[in-house]
């Protein structure tokens, strides 16, 4: 009786699991809704020589658990002149990972002075390999992979930026 019980109920959870995985119409639509962006800042990316500015952008906050955990997964653009902004509590290294991210990116860590540390390149859509830090950040900044490049970042470079929420 008890392996019967057993079985039943490993039948009742991959059932579950299958139908909870099927997220489209039978004509191969999503049934998720694009997210789509929303201002909630101004970033100015500034050179740390003479705080001359290299480019301005709109921004997103990502400040709570879920928008730091969440960030631009399940989104498949972002213009050249938007980011997010990810604002932790407190200094530490971190690492970040591309899992659900169609979005090449460039994914800028930033000390608590606001001061570029190090910059992970062209980070490869869903790839889920760790993309540390190389040192302690309480800021990440998300941009379309390649800008830093363009906008010739490096170390010490800084940001300022004012939020709208």
């Amino acid at each position: 009786m008890k392996k019967i019980l057993i079985s039943a109920a490993l039948v009742a959870s991959m059932f579950t699991f299958y139908n909870c995985k099927d997220t489209s119409t039978s004509e191969g639509k999503s049934l998720t809704k694009e997210i789509t962006f929303t201002k909630e800042g101004e970033l100015q990316l500034l050179k740390a020589e003479n705080d001359s500015i290299i480019a301005k952008l709109d921004i997103e906050i990502a400040d709570d658990v879920y928008q730091t955990e969440t960030g631009l997964m399940y989104r498949h653009s972002m213009a050249e002149n938007q980011g997010m902004l990810f604002v932790f509590q407190n200094m530490q290294p971190r690492s970040f990972y591309m899992k659900n991210t169609y979005i090449p990116l460039d994914i800028i860590y930033l000390n608590r002075e606001k001061e570029i540390v190090s910059i992970q390149k062209n980070a490869k859509p869903l790839d889920q390999s760790s993309l540390p830090s190389e040192g302690a950040s309480q800021y990440v900044l998300e941009v379309n992979a390649g800008l830093s490049d363009k906008w010739k970042l490096k170390k010490g470079d800084k940001i300022s930026y004012t939020t709208t929420k």
